[in-house]
């Protein structure tokens, strides 16, 4: 029971992409990143999760200041924005913005703890 409760808390951490329908930007990333985002270690850690601009904001997400721009990315976790990322820059430019958004997740007092332990959860599991 610990360690599916712990699981559950380390995956609280999503990656909200805001999106509309005609957005090149938004089609780019669906073609380069969504196919394996699931598969990597930050989708494991920050699930994708998608929000269509014209359908309005959903009410758990009311305290992410929304913007015009789609793509946009935001990494949430517990109720608080930890970063975003605006736009799609690319394949490269994405994984390495992410990446500094994810260090961020890890920083002490933002449950960095909850980051490790989930990787010995996932190391255990292997």
């Amino acid at each position: 029971m610990f360690v599916a409760l712990s699981l559950s808390n380390a995956r609280a951490a999503e990656l909200v992409m805001f999106e509309q329908t005609g957005c090149a930007w938004c089609e780019a990333f669906d073609r380069e990143i969504a196919p394996i985002y699931g598969k990597t270690e930050e989708g494991l850690r920050a699930p994708l999760r998608r929000v269509d601009t014209a359908q309005g904001l959903p009410p758990d997400l009311a305290f992410i200041e929304t913007e015009r721009l789609t793509p946009l990315f935001v990494l949430v976790d517990r109720g608080r924005e930890i970063g975003r990322i605006r736009g799609y820059p690319g394949e490269d430019h994405f994984w390495g913005q992410l990446g500094v958004l994810m260090k961020k997740l890890d920083a002490p007092g933002t449950g960095g703890e909850r980051a490790q332990l989930f990787e010995k959860i996932v190391r255990a599991n292997d």
